[in-house]
This record gives C-alpha cells, sequence and structure tokens, in this order.
C-alpha cells in the first residue's frame, strides 16, 4: 500500500498539561469542525472544554489505563499493511528530524494528514464512583485516567487508538484501549455502542468492539 501525502495548511491548537510528566494535548480545529454534527456535539464540546478545565486531579492521585495488567476477554480482529500502518511508517520517516518520540511522529503526522484523526494525548478519566462493577480488577476508591494517543471520527464511530511499536506482543493493549473507550463514553455521555478500539505499528493493526468486552 503507498498512499500520497501532501501537505495541508491546518490549524492545530495545542496545550502541555503535567500529569506526572508532560502530555501535549493537540486538536486538529478543521477537522473537528468538519465532523458530521449528528451525534458528535458532546465530543466536541469535551474536547474544546479541555483547553481551560481539564482537572489535574485524577491524573495525580489514582492509576493509570496504561499500567493495566490484566486481560479482557476480547475476539482480536488483525489488519495488516493498513492504511493505519502506512500513517505510522511514513510518520516516523517523515517527521524523524522534529520529534524525538516516535509517539510523537505518529501522532502529529496522523492529526496533519488524515482527516479522520482529531486529536492527541485526549485526557480522560473515570471518577470511583463511576467504576462499579470493577472491583475485582481496579481500586475503585481511587480514580482512573489516561491519554488518548489518537481520536478518530470515522464511518460513524469514535475510534481510540494506541500507537504500539510492537503490537503484535502486546498482552494488554486491548485492556488500556478497552478503559479508554469507557472513560471517553463516561466523560462525553456517549454511548459504548459508538466507540471502537484499536492498537497498531507500522506492519499491523488490531481492532475490537468495547461492547464486546467480558472479564
Amino acid at each position: 500500500m503507498s498512499l500520497l501525502f501532501e501537505p495541508v495548511q491546518q490549524l492545530i491548537k495545542t496545550t502541555s498539561f503535567k500529569h506526572g510528566w508532560f502530555y501535549h494535548y493537540r486538536l486538529n480545529m478543521n477537522n473537528l469542525e468538519n465532523l458530521a454534527s449528528n451525534g458528535t456535539t458532546p465530543l466536541k464540546d469535551y474536547l474544546n472544554h479541555m483547553f481551560d478545565a481539564c482537572p489535574d486531579e485524577p491524573f495525580l492521585e489514582g492509576a493509570r489505563s496504561s499500567a493495566l495488567k490484566f486481560p479482557v476477554e476480547v475476539v482480536l480482529r488483525e489488519d495488516e499493511q493498513n492504511e493505519l500502518c502506512e500513517f505510522a511508517r511514513v510518520g516516523l520517516d517523515k517527521l524523524k528530524d522534529r520529534f524525538k518520540s516516535a509517539h510523537s511522529k505518529v501522532q502529529l503526522f496522523m492529526l496533519e494528514n488524515d482527516p479522520a484523526s482529531v486529536a492527541c494525548e485526549v485526557p480522560i478519566w473515570l471518577e470511583p464512583i463511576e467504576m462499579q462493577g470493577l472491583h475485582n480488577h481496579i481500586d475503585i476508591g481511587l480514580p482512573l485516567s489516561g491519554h488518548i494517543d489518537v481520536l478518530q471520527v470515522k464511518d460513524g464511530k469514535i475510534i481510540i487508538l494506541d500507537y504500539k511499536p510492537k503490537a503484535h506482543k502486546e498482552k494488554y493493549a486491548s485492556t488500556q484501549t478497552y478503559f479508554y473507550a469507557k472513560m471517553l463514553s463516561a466523560r462525553t455521555g456517549i454511548s459504548l455502542e459508538n466507540f471502537e478500539c484499536g492498537y497498531f505499528d507500522d506492519a499491523t493493526s488490531f481492532w475490537f468492539e468495547p461492547t464486546d468486552v467480558r472479564f
């Protein structure tokens, strides 16, 4: 697969959060405004709201979704050498002089070149009261938080994406991205049925529906 990428003038709004270390939250304002309004207004409102009203406490007090080390039961779909893999491959090459971090290279390349990519390092969290039924897996006395690598809106779905340099070796990426979907669903009020989760590298990607997850 070979995609043709041409430079496009984009308006990227950026801020940084010191949530243990610095996370650079970026929002493509062009792509955000191009979203179909049907069902996405709460997401738009949330993404804009985070620039002025993201609380620090949930990210400093509790656990991170990326630190959860237990598997969830779900059937993964594998898709090799797709558009997402091409974004990663080309981004790692073209942005090699702009960023040291592989994550930043992939995130920014997608944000600047993919019309479906809306934001990266999106701050999300669950309050303890929102974690009922998870006491066997998580300390529900404290918040759970995270930052979504890349957020897409495509084909009527809100897509949670996590870049994993060795995706085929991941044991808990489905757990991490599942809880990302749970957190964003809770923050926006959008049903989990409208979400899809995936993680990827430059060779393959893995996908699942968060409503299919079982413990």
